[in-house]
């Protein structure tokens, strides 16, 4: 079920009724009612995938106990391991199996032996890599005995499959998001109207800049050869604000929906395009995914706090396993190491922490040496974006290669004014608000109400306007 689909429209004002109506002052009746909502909402993609995200939940929430009942180490790593080769089996199969196939008998048939490969048709399902990631969280923190499990199979069950951010994430820990599902809530008007307006600014994102600018990225990307330089640079720069406004817009509808209930989940995306240089992007970019293989994989590997040479084996494997965490080819994990060639030179001269505090923060206009650093990170991030958005290796460095050929001091052959209007009016509504936790937090709030509303009225006229029907969102495949 899409959030930007008319079954949303209708699914979420029921779910919404049902959960403060029936479930008013019932912990148990909301988590339960929520469990259910979720099944449905996941279900209508395909029904069959519910299994894994039970199977899932039945193992880790078993495990989980099982790990408070056992104090012998050997045995506790054992318990770890089989959440791990489950949780992670499953996501290999689904996501992996056939680019494995693939290059194995490929790297047979380089060295002149050919071998009969074959592939399935297997169908990834919707959000596996989230959910995945999200239950494993809890049972690494049962292990390091950062949570306690817990015995209450509803809630468990809420948190691993909460729809809201079931699909695409935020992903989040257990030790943030399941405490909650323990707790009494009541209707908060303030938290519902604040999720109202984070659902409005992400829907709108979604619609209005990201389907827009993916009408002009396809058209680019898949006839790169009959363009000029300049638009190939326009179609990867679209394709910047396309991924960025989709998956953050997800991660807004995600956050502003769950404030409905009375949840509050993390913060995804801090404004990422306004950073100046590659380390600040990378804490504000995805943060429940860069902060995941951080605490999870970076530092039990042991982190910064190692020789110069493990140091650099680290960042590389987090950022190749990133890549590759994003999708089964060469392009994203071409696109995870490149991010760690970029990232490492700041880690290594102690300059990864400068730039921790917003850009500019007490000024509305940007100085010269802010816009200077933010335009050499962007076009660092863009020209990386262009091996994720590509279809293989070929094709990343054949449009490369046209990008920078003369025809770059060329007029784009492609002329979008409406797009760049409403690029460069989104641009200024995020520098506006990038103190806040997303840009429409206090935007206007101590100016009348009709300029408010008129300005949210605004904001749907374009979604109306510019709207593509029920586009998917880019990270559903992964």
């Amino acid at each position: 079920m899409l959030f930007n689909s008319i079954d949303f429209a209708i699914f979420l004002p029921i779910v919404f009724l049902l959960y403060w109506v029936i479930g008013r002052k019932n912990i148990r009746a909301q988590n339960i009612l929520i469990v259910a909502a979720s099944y449905v909402f996941y279900g209508w993609w395909d029904w069959r995938f519910l299994f894994l995200i039970l199977l899932s939940t039945v193992v880790d929430y078993t495990i989980g106990l099982a790990l408070e009942k056992q104090n012998k180490n050997q045995h506790r790593k054992i318990l770890l391991w089989t959440s791990l080769l489950v949780n992670l089996g499953l996501l290999g199969f689904f996501k992996y199996f056939n680019f494995f196939i693939d290059n194995f008998t490929s790297a047979f048939s380089f060295f002149g032996h050919s071998i009969g490969g074959y592939s399935l048709n297997i169908i990834l399902p919707v959000g596996i890599s989230f959910y995945t990631f999200q239950t494993l969280s809890y049972t690494i923190d049962v292990y390091n005995k950062k949570l306690k499990p817990t015995s209450d199979f509803i809630s468990f069950s809420a948190f691993v499959s909460f729809f809201p951010q079931l699909v695409a994430g935020p992903i989040e820990r257990a030790t943030n998001l399941l405490p909650q599902f323990f707790k009494e809530r009541n209707f908060n008007y303030e938290m519902a109207k604040d999720g109202l307006r984070q659902i409005l600014w992400g829907l709108f994102k979604k619609i209005v800049i990201a389907d827009n600018c993916a009408k002009y990225v396809n058209i680019i990307f898949e006839n790169h050869e009959a363009y000029s330089g300049s638009t190939l640079v326009l179609g990867a720069v679209f394709f910047a604000f396309q991924i960025y406004c989709d998956f953050s817009g997800y991660s807004d509808i995600a956050i502003g929906t769950a404030r409905l209930f009375g949840f509050n989940l993390m913060q995804n995306f801090a404004f990422p395009y306004f950073s100046r240089d590659m380390a600040e992007f990378w804490r504000r970019w995805h943060i429940s995914l860069s902060t995941w293989f951080r605490d999870y994989v970076y530092i039990p590997l042991g982190g910064s706090k190692v020789s110069k040479l493990k140091v650099i084996r680290n960042v590389f494997i987090i950022f190749l396993v990133s890549g590759f965490w994003h999708g089964a080819n060469w392009t994203f994990i071409f696109w995870g190491g490149l991010n760690a060639l970029y990232f490492l030179p700041l880690l290594l001269l102690g300059r990864n922490r400068k730039n921790i505090k917003i850009a500019d923060n007490d000024s509305y206009l940007p100085s010269f040496r802010t816009i200077f650093q933010i335009g050499i990170t962007f076009s660092l991030t863009v020209f990386a974006w262009i091996f994720f958005r590509a279809e293989n290796i070929g094709h990343a460095f054949s449009y490369i290669k046209r990008m920078l050929s003369m025809s770059l001091l060329s007029f784009p052959n492609i002329k979008p004014s409406y797009l760049l209007i409403l690029l460069f009016a989104f641009i200024l509504i995020e520098w506006v608000g990038r103190k806040q936790q997303y840009a429409l937090e206090n935007l206007w709030r101590d100016k009348p109400i009709y300029l408010r509303w008129g300005f949210y009225y605004l904001l749907i006229v374009c979604m109306y306007v510019y709207g593509i029907k029920e586009q998917e969102f880019i990270y559903f495949q992964f």
